[in-house]
């Protein structure tokens, strides 16, 4: 073999040294995990607690836009279904077809 082809592939221990640990080369695993936890699953737990606490939060009177683009005024809700009201038609959903609340609906809390 070549000299220059074994100098590129890397030198062996020397007879005096000792090689590195084994858990040195899971430290970059162990960092590739962290980065990845905090970068992809973290925000997209986020975003699932606060699409949950929305559809937890949705009552008659709210404009609504659906995951479809259907934009409507939410009529009844009920455990798992809602019916909304888009122009001359009323349809009954499922509450995680909604998208977001477009508007809150004004509370008739008069006595």
């Amino acid at each position: 073999m070549n000299l220059s082809v074994i100098q590129a592939m890397g030198t062996p221990p020397q007879p005096g040294q000792q090689s590195p640990p084994f858990w040195t080369s899971l430290v970059p695993i162990a960092l590739l995990i962290v980065v990845f936890y905090l970068a992809l699953i973290r925000p997209q737990q986020k975003k699932a607690k606060q699409q949950a606490e929305l559809l937890k939060s949705v009552k008659p009177g709210d404009k609504i836009v659906t995951s479809s683009g259907i934009l409507g005024v939410v009529i009844t809700v009920k455990e798992k279904s809602v019916s909304i009201r888009s122009a001359d038609s009323k349809l009954e959903i499922t509450k995680s077809a909604i998208g977001e609340i477009l508007e809150r609906g004004v509370e008739s809390s008069e006595s």
